[in-house]
C-alpha cells in the first residue's frame, strides 16, 4: 500500500517507519528541510530505542522515503496520515492550526479513493470538521478516519508492532476494512481491532491518558498523606495492587508526570468538557495535584537546608520526564532546577539521553557531567528525578566519598530507607519516612 505520513515528529516518524517495515511504500513529509536532510542520512532527531535501525533498514530497501514535496507524497497515496503537532494553546485547548493548514494543502492533491487518517491527538469533533472542509475544497465526499496513537515514549516500536488494541473511527464499513488490512501484520496474536465512530475514537485517546494521569495523581496524593501519618506508600501500594479491580500499573509514587501527552491531554479534555457544559472537576483536580507534586521534592530540599540554598551544590540525576527518552517537555526535573537556580544554588546534572536538550535550554547556567558519579563532586545533596536503570545500583561508598554531604532526595523511590541508613546517608523519598544519617 502507498502511504503518505505528514509530519515527522515522534508519532509520524514511528508510524511511517513501522508501516514501511511491514512492506508498505511510505513517504514521510515535513516542511523542515534540515530535518528531512538528516533523516535521509539516517540521523534520527529523537531518541527512541530501536527506531534508528528500522529507519536505516527501510530507507535502504526503498520502502521508506523522506521529502519536503507534499505533492510527490500525497498524489499517489492510498492513505494519507496526518501526524502534525497539536500543542496546547493558552487556555489548555489543542492548537489545531497546523493540522488545518495541512488539510487545506492536501485537498487538491487527493486521489478519488484516498483515505485521510488523523493520527494526531485531536479533540472530539475534529474529524467531522476535516470531513466538511475537504468536501468544501474538493467538491466531493472524502473518507476521513480517526486512528489515535497509543505509543509510550521509550517503547514506541513495541507498542506499534505489538499493540494492545488498534482503534479506528470511520463512517463507512469499507474504510474500516481497509485499515484492518493495513494493520493485519500487527494483529496476528488476536489483539482487538476496534471499529467505532470517529467521535468515540477521538475521545478514546484523551480518556485513556486522562485515566492513567488520574492514577498517578491519586497515588502521589496518597504518598503525601502516608508521610504525614507515618505510613509507607509501598506497603499501601502492595495492599491495594493485589486487588484485581485495581492492579499495579501507574501506581508508583513520584515527582509527577510530564511529557508531551499526559499534561496537555488532561487539559485539552477538560477544555472540551467545558465547551459542552460538563464541569471537569476530576480532570482539573488531577492537573492541579500534578502541578503541586512537581514541587514536593524541592520543598523537602528547601526544608532540609532551612531555605538557604545560596552557594550550595545540588546534583540532579535524571532530566527526561521518564527513562528511555530524551524528551524534557514538562519534565519535573526542570521545575526543580528552576527553583534551585532561583535560590542561588549551583546545579550539576546528568542524564543518559536528555543532556543536549537541557543544555539547549539552560546553556552555561548548569554544570553537565558525563557520568553519574561526576555529578556528585562536592555536592551538598543529590536529587533523583528520573528512574533510569543505571541509577538503581550505584556504589554508595563512592557516592559518599564524592559528596560534601551524604544526603539523597529520591523522587522515584529507587532505594530502601534501611539500606540508605546503613550506607550512612540521610535519605528522603516519596511517601515514606525519612532516615537521617548519624
Amino acid at each position: 500500500m502507498k502511504i503518505a505520513v505528514i509530519g515527522t515528529g515522534y508519532v509520524g516518524l514511528v508510524t511511517g517507519t513501522c508501516f514501511a517495515d511491514s512492506g508498505n511504500k511510505v513517504t514521510c513529509v515535513d516542511i523542515d528541510e534540515r530535518k528531512i536532510a538528516r533523516l535521509r542520512n539516517g540521523e534520527i532527531p529523537i531518541y527512541e530505542p530501536g527506531l534508528s535501525e528500522l529507519v536505516i533498514r527501510n530507507t535502504k530497501s526503498g520502502r521508506l522515503n523522506f521529502t519536503t514535496d507534499l505533492a510527490a507524497a500525497v498524489e499517489p497515496a492510498e492513505m494519507i496520515y496526518l501526524a502534525v503537532g497539536t500543542p496546547p494553546a493558552e487556555d489548555g485547548s489543542a492548537d489545531l492550526s497546523a493540522l488545518y493548514r495541512v488539510v487545506q494543502d492536501i485537498a487538491p492533491l487527493l486521489r478519488e479513493d484516498a483515505i485521510v487518517v488523523t493520527k494526531s491527538t485531536v479533540p472530539v469533533g475534529t474529524n467531522a470538521k476535516i470531513y466538511d472542509r475537504l468536501k468544501e475544497l474538493t467538491g466531493r465526499e472524502c473518507d476521513v478516519a480517526s486512528n489515535p496513537e497509543f505509543l509510550k515514549e521509550g517503547a514506541a516500536i513495541d507498542d506499534f508492532m505489538k499493540p494492545d488494541r488498534v482503534v479506528v473511527g470511520v463512517r463507512r464499513e469499507e474504510v474500516g476494512e481497509k485499515l484492518r488490512e493495513l494493520y493485519s501484520p500487527f494483529l496476528r496474536t488476536e489483539h482487538p481491532f476496534l471499529v467505532m465512530t470517529p467521535e468515540s475514537a477521538e475521545l478514546t485517546k484523551y480518556v485513556a491518558n486522562a485515566l492513567l494521569s488520574t492514577k498517578i495523581s491519586f497515588i502521589n496524593e496518597m504518598a503525601n498523606l502516608c508521610e504525614r501519618v507515618g505510613g509507607d506508600i509501598n506497603d499501601v501500594r502492595r495492599g491495594i495492587g493485589h486487588d484485581r479491580r485495581i492492579g499495579f500499573a501507574f501506581l508508583f509514587p513520584g515527582v509527577g508526570y510530564g511529557g508531551s501527552c499526559f499534561p496537555k491531554d488532561v487539559r485539552a479534555l477538560a477544555n472540551v468538557a467545558q465547551q459542552y457544559g460538563v464541569e471537569p472537576r476530576i480532570l482539573e483536580a488531577v492537573d492541579d495535584v500534578n502541578s503541586k507534586q512537581k514541587r514536593v521534592l524541592q520543598q523537602k530540599i528547601e526544608d532540609y537546608f532551612g531555605g538557604d540554598l545560596a552557594g550550595k551544590t545540588i546534583a540532579v540525576w535524571g532530566l527526561a520526564f521518564k527513562p528511555r527518552t530524551d524528551d524534557i517537555r514538562e519534565a519535573p526535573a526542570l521545575v526543580l532546577i528552576d527553583r534551585m537556580l532561583e535560590l542561588g544554588a549551583r546545579v550539576q546534572v546528568h542524564d543518559p539521553e536528555a543532556m543536549e536538550n537541557v543544555r539547549a535550554e539552560y546553556g552555561d547556567r548548569l554544570q553537565y557531567a558525563s557520568l553519574p558519579l561526576e555529578t556528585l563532586a562536592n555536592a551538598d545533596a543529590l536529587a533523583i528525578m528520573t528512574e533510569w536503570s543505571e541509577f538503581r545500583h550505584p556504589d554508595f561508598a563512592e557516592m559518599r566519598r564524592a559528596m560534601r554531604r551524604p544526603v539523597i532526595f529520591d523522587g522515584r523511590n529507587l532505594y530502601e530507607p534501611q539500606d540508605m541508613r546503613e550506607a550512612g546517608f540521610s535519605y528522603f523519598s516519596m511517601g515514606r519516612l525519612a532516615t537521617i544519617a548519624e
